[in-house]
């Protein structure tokens, strides 16, 4: 993506701010790129997800090797995709048996086998249907080591809609088509959530994350371990008694236990204040948890979709992490002596091996667009290359804004320092005026349990390219800070998070960074929220923009789906007892307090912050007499996939400002 060798082609020229021409085009973020997604490898091929927009948003399943290249791995219009959690994540499995995905638009799944060197799905091989009914959904599939069944979270929709059941499930590889067990055998329930299902490397043991109302996983999980049963072939009959290993007295995070190829069992946990790897033995049930080397920074993530991928052991004895420190990941080996050697590049999860010990990942740099990275750490020196990029365009090196990591006051001096990256106006043909300075967009991420990252973005470069600056706030809640970060928004969403995003906006108004009267606040779902309350708090935002934005807490707690049904209790405070306190935070119940123009974003088929909430927004706003927009997206649900909507968006979105801040758009 990025030409860092194209010399400037001329003197950059005075051009007001938001006017600048701009190689980040329409039809580039919104045609062009691909989203990559969920990389993995199995012996000397690799796999990935790869979302099409200008295909309505089609996720298809890519592989590579060194003998046939890039290619599709199954057959044209398949389109891969669960629902499980609304969020998804684990959607299809590589091993020996071939390839197992679930279907996005029905929720099946099916197994494509096996074909000579390469796993495919064509060439007159069968695709076999493993399970599938409507009503239930199956996410995190994993193979099986003995080789005859598909461990799956399974989602059952069928009896009640608003509280699916959650149980381990294992589906039977062997099933010849119109056979198949349409339901799975369940192995464990009762929980209301499941994920990571590990198999020890011997197939003797079954290792789970595991949590329940009121809690979200990176508050309260249990890391439990049951004995497989089998039949003498080989096949999964069920589990044993089960047993919590840790976690059990709650408030603790456990996710993505993971086994070594010694029969060593890992796990993520934040005991220590702070999320990293300890070792829990070899699953026994008296096994006490004892922390392992890692490099510095915390290592996990907040687990809103499945299979993701915070640490991998290698054989030997080696291991990767991934870890954030200061809000920017790095990716560190520890190698079988015990000493730590960095990895190149911004890995977007952990590194995965190929057969011969070469390592794969997905790359995410702050100055390129993703792209499938390949490397020999072994080689002297290691050898990368890249497999794949997310677009066929070329940004020159000068055209892209790279992020300055800054810290900032939020409270007292007994408060701890707030972050964001802040982003400058960057083009190699313009620069801002004499006299003028930047208007400046801050944006606000979404969750709120997640974070602003440091890696490409067009939802920054975008802005940046055409003369805007950007501020991306981690607010309190962001991840990658320890737990009590995380903590400092429990009871305080509408609050807290409004609190941070005003006092990074006033640090870079006080530095003369940013033009004071041309502040622009924008975000999605959790983020529109804040965006909409930031508001109603302060006079600094001129505007402001919501995707797909929580507009009413006391709807949101009725009528979104399962996983996100008691988060609000942590948030907030519990349901219904804390109604009173729900329409205070509400945005729109604020309404009389917003001045500034409103541009709302929303699908209709949303069933994660439901239209309802858009439409309430925007006639309360208009019945208040504030000047707003509300633009519906048909097809598109929470968060937009479709070619025709990331256009309109970006482009409706740059022409409210041009109309507010007085430029007129180059395009």
């Amino acid at each position: 993506m990025t030409d860092t060798t194209a010399p400037f082609s001329a003197p950059r020229r005075p051009i007001p701010c938001g006017a600048w021409p701009s190689p980040v085009t329409a039809a580039l973020v919104a045609g062009k790129t691909l989203t990559l997604s969920e990389v993995t490898a199995w012996d000397q091929t690799v796999y990935w997800l790869e979302r099409r927009p200008a295909e309505g948003g089609r996720t298809v399943l890519m592989h590579w090797s060194g003998a046939a290249g890039c290619a599709e791995a199954l057959p044209p219009q398949t389109d891969i995709g669960t629902r499980v959690h609304e969020y998804g994540g684990g959607a299809y499995a590589v091993g020996a048996q071939g390839i197992a995905y679930s279907e996005r638009k029905s929720g099946a799944v099916w197994l494509a086998q096996k074909a000579g060197a390469q796993t495919r799905a064509d060439g007159g091989k069968e695709i076999r249907q493993l399970a599938g009914q409507p009503g239930l959904r199956f996410a995190d599939l994993r193979f099986d080591p003995m080789g005859r069944g598909l461990l799956a979270v399974r989602e059952d929709h069928q009896h009640d809609p608003a509280e699916p059941q959650a149980a381990l499930v294992v589906l039977d590889c062997t099933a010849k088509t119109g056979q198949a067990a349409a339901q799975g055998v369940i192995l464990a329930s009762g929980a209301d959530f499941y994920a990571a299902p590990a198999v020890s490397p011997d197939g003797q043991l079954l290792a789970w994350i595991e949590w329940s109302h009121p809690f979200m996983p990176w508050e309260a999980t249990r890391l439990c371990v049951a004995r497989l049963e089998r039949t003498p072939n080989g096949t999964i009959t069920g589990l044993g008694t089960p047993y919590v290993l840790a976690g059990g007295a709650g408030h603790e995070s456990l996710l993505e236990p993971r086994w070594t190829e010694d029969g060593h069992l890992l796990v993520i946990s934040d005991r220590s204040g702070q999320w990293s790897v300890w070792h829990a033995g070899r699953g026994e049930a008296e096994t006490a948890l004892t922390p392992c080397a890692v490099p510095q920074g915390e290592i996990g993530q907040p687990a809103w979709v499945f299979g993701q991928r915070s640490y991998q052991p290698l054989p030997g004895g080696a291991c990767l992490f991934l870890s954030v420190c200061e809000g920017e990941s790095q990716t560190v080996l520890r190698r079988t002596d015990g000493t730590f050697l960095p990895i190149p590049g911004r890995p977007e999860q952990c590194p995965v091996p190929l057969a011969d010990g070469r390592l794969v990942w997905l790359d995410t740099p702050p100055d390129a667009l993703p792209r499938i990275m390949l490397a020999d750490m072994a080689a002297e020196p290691p050898q990368e290359r890249i497999l794949y990029n997310a677009a066929p365009a070329v940004l020159q090196a000068q055209d892209i804004a790279c992020p300055v990591s800054l810290r900032f006051r939020v409270g007292g001096e007994d408060t701890p320092s707030g972050h964001a990256f802040f982003y400058p106006p960057t083009s190699r043909t313009a620069c801002v005026p004499e006299g003028e300075r930047p208007p400046l967009i801050v944006q606000v991420h979404g969750g709120p349990t997640a974070r602003a990252q440091d890696s490409f973005s067009f939802k920054v470069q975008w802005w940046t390219s055409r003369g805007f600056a950007v501020l991306d706030v981690n607010y309190g809640g962001s991840t990658g800070f320890g737990r009590a970060w995380r903590e400092r928004l429990q009871g305080q969403w509408g609050v807290v998070d409004v609190a941070d995003c005003i006092a990074a906006c006033t640090h870079v108004v006080r530095e003369g960074w940013v033009d004071a009267q041309r502040i622009a606040i924008r975000g999605s779902s959790a983020g529109g929220m804040t965006v909409l309350v930031a508001l109603a708090e302060s006079s600094l935002f001129a505007a402001g923009v919501s995707l797909y934005g929580v507009t009413d807490l006391r709807a949101l707690a009725a009528e979104t789906h399962k996983f996100e049904s008691r988060y609000l209790d942590g948030l907030i405070g519990p349901w219904p007892e804390s109604e009173a306190l729900y329409l205070a935070r509400s945005p729109v119940q604020k309404v009389e307090r917003i001045r500034a123009p409103v541009l709302l974003f929303q699908g209709q088929e949303d069933r994660v912050v439901p239209l309802s909430q858009a439409r309430a927004m925007a006639e309360a706003l208009q019945e208040a007499g504030t000047p707003c927009t509300l633009r519906e997206f048909p097809g598109e649900g929470h968060g937009f996939r479709q070619e025709s909507t990331i256009r309109a968006a970006f482009v409706e979105e740059l022409a409210f400002y041009g109309g507010l801040f007085g430029f007129e758009p180059a395009e």
